[in-house]
């Protein structure tokens, strides 16, 4: 329905939050406020309808932090973004599934680029990331192994109180906040943009290294170590067909990051080389259930380090020499 004012063209208008069982909270009866065009969205910056209200006794009032149609894209959560079908962090379901990220992060292109997603679904109403998934067996495992599927509503206690933490708070069992002492470390370092993209998210990172390490997968102590073995290759693999699958396996590191794929036919194993550690872990993590190639599952595992240098001047580029664990 079109705007009176064509200045508030494309701005949202909505009559109920898109939200998730945890940031809902268990009483079915809540009182929810919501005031239109009340701030503008997180990510696209487009004014929408905002909603605020009380999970429960002892959580803090929540509201929503991005528009119907950015939750629509990504098929989060409108509040804390989490994935609504496995209540995961984006960064995790695209690591499995190989979704490559074509949302833009500029200011310039962002806001044309939510119009343009919100015409699309104006038909179906349905998430776009029911369509074009290249969801492989082996991704659709490990999201089943990580998913939670009941509802933390611990995630929606109050916020530490700043009044405690510099000694000054006085309202003792009064305070609606916590008296707790916060941790500095890097999850408590996370910004609506990071989590929402999948970039650099430190949730996401714990949860799929954890994940890596329990399946057999932990990273290598020696740092010069950037190479991966894959071994039961389909019969029918070359090194071309598995250079393509490698990279289409991980659309979130850049194809230029791939040192080289040496494939030993013989024995139908490959070794996959990168260019640096951190591309390599993150190949690990997405691959620590294996990866499907021909509808067959290809095992993954750490090349093996060169052992001490001799030499006192370190070499350039990695020393790593992968052989089968």
């Amino acid at each position: 329905m079109p705007k009176a004012d064509i200045n508030k063209a494309g701005w949202e208008q909505s009559e109920f939050p898109i939200l998730c069982e945890t940031c809902l909270g268990p009483n079915p009866f809540i009182r929810m406020s919501k005031q239109e065009f009340g701030r503008s969205c997180g990510t696209c910056a487009r004014p929408f309808t905002v909603f605020r209200w009380n999970p429960g006794s002892g959580a803090r009032y929540k509201t929503t932090v991005i528009c119907q149609t950015c939750a629509k894209v990504k098929n989060v959560c409108q509040t804390c973004l989490l994935d609504l079908e496995y209540g995961l962090p984006t960064q995790v379901r695209d690591t499995a599934l190989a979704i490559q990220n074509e949302a833009p992060t500029s200011d310039i292109n962002r806001e044309y680029y939510a119009q343009n997603m919100e015409n699309k679904m104006e038909d179906g109403n349905q998430s776009l990331m029911q369509v074009g998934t290249r969801a492989t067996s082996a991704g659709k495992e490990m999201l089943k192994q990580l998913a939670r599927t009941n509802p933390y509503y611990k995630r929606n206690r109050p916020h530490i109180c700043s009044f405690f933490v510099k000694g000054e708070c006085n309202r003792g069992d009064e305070c609606p906040f916590r008296h707790e002492k916060p941790v500095e470390n890097a999850l408590s370092q996370q910004n609506i943009q990071d989590r929402y993209h999948g970039n650099n998210d430190p949730v996401a990172r714990k949860i799929l290294a954890n994940h890596s390490e329990a399946q057999g997968l932990k990273p290598p102590e020696d740092e010069n170590v950037t190479s991966l073995f894959l071994s039961s290759l389909p019969a029918s693999a070359t090194e071309l067909s598995i250079r393509t699958d490698v990279i289409n396996s991980l659309p979130q590191i850049p194809s230029s990051q791939l040192r080289s794929v040496v494939h030993v036919a013989k024995s139908r194993c490959a070794f996959i080389n990168f260019k640096d550690r951190y591309s390599a872990e993150r190949a690990a993590e997405a691959w620590a259930n294996g990866l499907d190639m021909d509808s067959e599952r290809v095992h993954v595992k750490w090349g093996r380090s060169k052992g001490p240098s001799k030499s006192a001047t370190p070499t350039a580029g990695p020393s790593a020499v992968p052989a089968p664990a």
